[in-house]
């Protein structure tokens, strides 16, 4: 049972408290550019999400069972970013043939994923963490979870925020990145409440 509650706490710490976007500012290209429609923003927290998950599924096995055991450590980065780069092409090509509508939303923003330092520093923290496989997986589907949720929360504020009488000083740019640390602030109530919860 500990085993399990362990998982919860990970998944949900993933999500809420430890939010990639809003708490580490991983990811945020991807957070302020796809952000406006959000229909966009729910594909591109799906994709993200995929990629997180099966990029997880790669990196972590090869990081335990060739780099460590070759003593090929320090060769982390490079490997983890050539890995996330051959699946987001992979993920590319798959929803230019299935799905061209969302391959033709996404636009630029898709090869983007290849650089979103969100999804290396999911890998990367798995390791760093100590997490096992199925924590690391479980991590990776939360913090997929969360960046999702912030890219369909930041949709609705943005789609707000459009409507309104902005101010002239604070409209573009500004505004935009006003309305994300009022998220940000916001995800940050939801600190201690989970291990509260489960201890």
């Amino acid at each position: 049972m500990d085993a399990f509650k362990t998982l919860i706490v990970i998944l949900l710490s993933s999500v809420f408290v430890d939010n990639y976007v809003l708490s580490r500012f991983l990811g945020i290209c991807p957070f302020l550019g796809v952000s406006e429609k959000r229909n966009q923003a729910v594909g591109m927290g799906v994709a993200v999400t995929i990629v997180m998950l099966i990029a997880t599924a790669v990196t972590w096995p090869i990081q335990y069972f060739v780099l460590d055991a070759l003593n090929l450590g320090f060769l982390q980065n490079i490997v983890f970013i050539l890995i996330i780069a051959a699946l987001v092409q992979m993920l590319e090509m798959l929803l230019k043939k299935f799905i061209p509508a969302l391959h033709k939303g996404l636009g630029v923003y898709l090869p983007l994923i290849t650089t979103n330092c969100a999804v290396l520093g999911v890998t990367i923290n798995n390791i760093l963490d100590g997490y096992t496989f199925v924590q690391s997986m479980v991590s990776s589907l939360g913090c997929g979870l969360g960046f999702l949720l912030a890219m369909v929360l930041f949709s609705g504020l943005r789609s707000r925020i459009n409507n309104a009488n902005v101010p002239a000083p604070f409209k573009g740019l500004g505004v935009t990145l006003i309305a994300a640390s009022f998220i940000s602030l916001a995800f940050m109530g939801f600190s201690g409440i989970v291990e509260k919860i489960f201890a």
